[in-house]
């Protein structure tokens, strides 16, 4: 049996109207528009939220404190940096909101780069009463409880985080000293009825009204729309994949929205933590392959 899935794509009664690697527009990916040479291995992935209270595009923004920082690509839709945060090379991608805006940009990258370390950095609201404004969420896992990743993977594939990222990023975070929480997120597609918040008119169904308590019971600490796509697909096509989140609200536990909060520190973390990775992947690389196993050294 033929356990490569790509290679269905040869029965494929319309493969030749549709490229194998997507579209290209003058020999560049069509979405991003990248330079794929020029894409760092570690990628910081943003969305353009005014939730987050950017001064600017985000990624135009974080590129301004790295060192040699050029811009790769332009689209419109997606711009594009790269740089070197401490000597490490970091490429910073900033878009829309959600899953599928985050399958375009993953798409172009895990197909036309070398990149193979995928690390969300934006903003969330929180669920668990244990999460206060400010505050940053490290995910572990995710519950995918939107619908891009399902088209890939059935519900029941599990949306876990890569444990080098999870490591590298709680590390920097303790060194940091900034509060942060290590544990489960779940990504929804609605950001209003589908986690619990009234929609239009103060529009709800009965089954919204249990939506908060039922996940913060299940231990989940925060919600945003972006981290199951940007965990699950890397995990599919073997890359690693992260999410770094802050937390500008509470509902349920009754503490209010504050624009931008803990954004600066998920982004700190962020960046730390891939000095921390980017450490241990060289050591990796020196030891010929000897993978860190947490709370062993």
């Amino acid at each position: 049996m033929n356990w490569d899935s790509s290679a269905l794509y040869d029965t494929y009664k319309y493969a030749h109207n549709v490229p194998k690697r997507g579209l290209l527009v003058d020999g560049r990916p069509a979405l991003s528009r990248i330079d794929p040479d020029k894409v760092a291995r570690y990628v910081l992935l943003m969305v353009r939220d005014p939730l987050c209270a950017y001064d600017d595009d985000p990624a135009t923004q974080l590129a301004a404190e790295l060192d040699d920082a050029e811009r790769i690509g332009e689209s419109g839709m997606f711009t594009t940096w790269s740089g070197t945060h401490q000597g490490v090379p970091v490429t910073v991608v900033s878009g829309g909101s959600g899953s599928p805006e985050a399958e375009l940009i993953l798409h172009e990258l895990l197909e036309f780069t070398t990149a193979d370390t995928f690390v969300r950095v934006g903003g969330s609201g929180g669920i668990h009463p244990s999460v206060d404004p400010g505050d940053v969420v490290i995910s572990s896992g995710v519950v995918r409880d939107e619908g891009m990743t399902q088209a890939y993977i059935p519900a029941s594939y599990p949306g876990v985080a890569s444990y080098e990222v999870v490591v590298a990023m709680a590390r920097a975070a303790a060194t940091l000293g900034l509060p942060h929480h290590v544990g489960v997120t779940r990504s929804s597609d609605s950001d209003f009825c589908g986690v619990g918040r009234p929609s239009v008119g103060g529009y709800f169904q009965p089954w919204h009204l249990d939506v908060l308590e039922t996940w913060a019971r299940a231990g989940v600490l925060n919600g945003d729309r972006e981290s199951a796509a940007i965990v699950t697909l890397p995990a599919l096509f073997g890359k690693r994949g992260g999410s770094v989140c802050s937390v500008a609200d509470n509902v349920i536990a009754d503490r209010p929205f504050v624009a931008g909060a803990g954004h600066r520190s998920a982004t700190d973390i962020a960046l730390a933590g891939l000095v921390v990775l980017a450490e241990h992947d060289a050591a990796v690389t020196a030891s010929g392959g000897q993978r860190w196993i947490p709370g062993l050294r």
